[in-house]
């Protein structure tokens, strides 16, 4: 799973996994990251989601991170927001109404980028992972973040077998190691999502989790 796959992804509108609604876990349990006005907010592969928006609803400022140029355009002009564009080293940014996003591979982050972030929501990057990649993923993100930063993670749980990521089904156990000795992990909430994710069940997934987890400094 290489650049060019989301990239074609984006460029065909094969993007079944955008929503037109703000997540429920971030609604409920936004509160528990602490935040105040003003607050940045890391989104890593954002895409377009309309979940920055709420974001920035709740007096956060936001940083996205997302490959493709073509989702951080279509999030500003679906969102009616003028953006200013420039370029900075790797990165192409767009940025208007204090959303920023940062079109470029998430690898080529740097302190530099995430100096100011107050809290971290992934809500689809870890799941859009391979596992080798996962791993990786998570030492940069760590490597990124000061310890007292938390996290608000979302994942689903199927039975991996029933059909090749993305999604890729992560499973409490998997974000335990994967963040063990970084990370307090608290799982705050696990909702049978099958019937809300149709599309999932007509690739042949019989069982279908969506957990929200709390990640805090140990």
């Amino acid at each position: 799973m290489d650049a060019e796959f989301w990239h074609n992804r984006w460029r065909d509108s094969l993007i079944p996994f955008h929503k037109e609604r703000a997540n429920h876990f971030l609604k409920k349990y936004f509160d528990t990251l602490g935040l105040g006005d003003g607050d940045d907010v890391l989104v890593p592969l954002c895409g377009k989601s309309v979940d920055m928006r709420w974001l920035r609803g709740r007096g956060c400022t936001v940083t996205g991170v997302e490959l493709s140029e073509i989702a951080a355009r279509d999030f500003f002009s679906e969102q009616g927001i003028t953006a200013s564009r420039r370029e900075a080293g790797a990165f192409r940014i767009l940025e208007g109404e204090g959303i920023k996003l940062l079109c470029g591979d998430f690898f080529a982050l740097n302190s530099t980028h995430t100096a100011n972030i107050s809290a971290v929501y992934d809500r689809a990057a870890l799941i859009a992972l391979p596992r080798e990649m996962r791993v990786r993923y998570v030492e940069h993100l760590e490597s990124l973040l000061a310890p007292e930063v938390p996290m608000l993670l979302l994942t689903f749980e199927y039975p991996a077998h029933e059909i090749d990521g993305p999604p890729f089904s992560v499973d409490e156990e998997e974000v335990r190691a994967l963040y063990a000795g970084r990370r307090e992990v608290t799982r705050l909430e696990s909702l049978d999502r099958l019937e809300d994710e149709s599309r999932l069940a007509e690739r042949g997934v019989t069982q279908l989790e969506e957990h929200a987890f709390l990640l805090t400094a140990l």
